[in-house]
């Protein structure tokens, strides 16, 4: 399984940084944007993909920080 990090919203409010898989929230903040900024720093460093969800749960953008199978050519 490739390795993942999630921005997901919190049900008590605020935003989380979740590992795939992980019950407990790596991060907590009240912001998205810190939630954006700090999973990235996190995904950046163990090379993993970074989810970004909205408030519905749904996902609105992905990075990718690992090793891309399908790099673009050129």
């Amino acid at each position: 399984m490739n390795k993942q990090h999630h921005v997901v919203p919190n049900s008590s409010g605020g935003w989380d940084v979740k590992k795939n898989g992980a019950e407990r929230a790596s991060l907590h903040t009240d912001l998205k944007s810190d939630a954006v900024d700090r999973g990235r720093q996190i995904s950046i460093n163990q090379g993993s993909e970074l989810y970004i969800h909205g408030r519905n749960g749904q996902i609105q953008s992905r990075d990718s920080h690992g090793n891309d199978p399908y790099p673009p050519i050129g």
